[in-house]
C-alpha cells in the first residue's frame, strides 16, 4: 500500500465542455509540502477544487489515506482531515475573528482547538472580537489559515497565500505555512510567486495548458532559472 497521504491519479476536470485538467496525477506525503505551480489559468485552483469537491472531477482517482473521495461531498471530504485556505479569504465579514473560527469547528478531533489556533497565531487573539472585514489583507489571510486548523486537518490545500499582500506580510503568512510543516501538517501549496512556494516546498508540480510538465524536486527546479523566471512571468530573476 501507498505512503502518501493523497494520490490523485489520471485526474480530468471540466467547466461545460472546456477542458481544465488533464490526466493530472500527483501525491503528497505525510508532512511535506509540495508546491503547485504554473500561470494564471493553468488550472492550479481547479485542481485544489476538485480535490475537494467543490468542482467534481469527470474522470480520475482521488485517494486519502487510501480511502477514495472523488465523488464525495465536501464536507465529507474535509472531515476526513483535508483543509482548504481558498483563494480570496472568503470569510464572513460580518462576524468577528472568533466566530469565524467557531463556525469553522467540525467536531473532528485533534490539537488544533480555538484555544491552540489563538496561541499559535497570536495577532488572532488580539484582532477576536473584530469584524472579519475590518481586518487587514494579512489578517485575514491569517484568519483563513486558523479557520482551516481548527478542522484538524491532515492536509491543508492552500490556494495564493500571498495574493495581493505587502512583502512583509507575505513573510509572516510564509512564516506560518512554515511552522505547520514543522508540526507535521502535509500542505498542497498554490502560488504564483514562484520563489517563495519553492523555498517552503519539498517537491513541485508544474501545470501548463492544463497537464502537468514537471514533477519533481523542488530545489531542483528553483536552480532552473530560465523555468522560474517563465512561471513568474518575469524578464529576469534571482534565485
Amino acid at each position: 500500500m501507498s505512503s502518501a497521504l493523497l494520490e490523485v491519479e489520471n485526474l480530468n476536470t471540466n467547466y461545460g465542455k472546456i477542458s481544465i485538467l488533464r490526466d493530472v496525477s500527483l501525491t503528497v506525503g505525510a508532512g511535506e509540502v509540495v508546491a503547485l505551480l504554473g500561470l494564471n489559468g493553468a488550472g492550479k485552483t481547479t485542481t485544489l477544487r476538485s480535490i475537494l469537491g467543490l468542482t467534481p472531477p469527470r474522470s480520475g482517482s482521488i485517494r486519502f489515506e487510501g480511502q477514495e473521495v472523488a465523488g464525495r461531498a465536501p464536507y465529507q471530504i474535509a472531515r476526513l482531515g483535508v483543509g482548504y485556505v481558498p483563494e480570496g479569504r472568503r470569510m464572513f465579514k460580518d462576524l468577528t475573528t472568533i466566530e469565524n473560527l467557531q463556525l469553522a469547528e467540525n467536531g473532528r478531533a485533534g490539537e488544533w482547538t480555538i484555544a491552540r489556533v489563538l496561541e499559535h497565531l497570536p495577532k488572532l487573539a488580539e484582532l477576536r472580537n473584530r469584524k472579519a472585514g475590518r481586518l487587514s489583507g494579512g489578517e485575514q489571510e491569517m484568519l483563513a489559515i486558523g479557520r482551516a486548523l481548527v478542522s484538524n486537518p491532515r492536509l491543508l490545500l492552500v490556494d495564493e497565500p500571498s495574493q495581493g499582500l505587502g512583502p512583509l506580510i507575505v513573510e509572516e503568512v510564509y512564516k506560518i505555512l512554515g511552522e505547520l510543516k514543522a508540526h507535521g501538517v502535509a500542505i498542497l501549496l498554490v502560488e504564483q510567486n514562484a520563489l517563495l512556494a519553492l523555498k517552503i516546498a519539498d517537491r513541485a508540480y508544474v501545470l501548463d495548458c492544463c497537464k502537468l510538465v514537471y514533477s519533481g524536486s523542488a530545489a531542483d527546479l528553483r536552480a532552473d532559472r530560465e523555468r522560474v523566471r517563465t512561471l513568474m512571468g518575469l524578464t529576469e530573476v534571482t534565485v
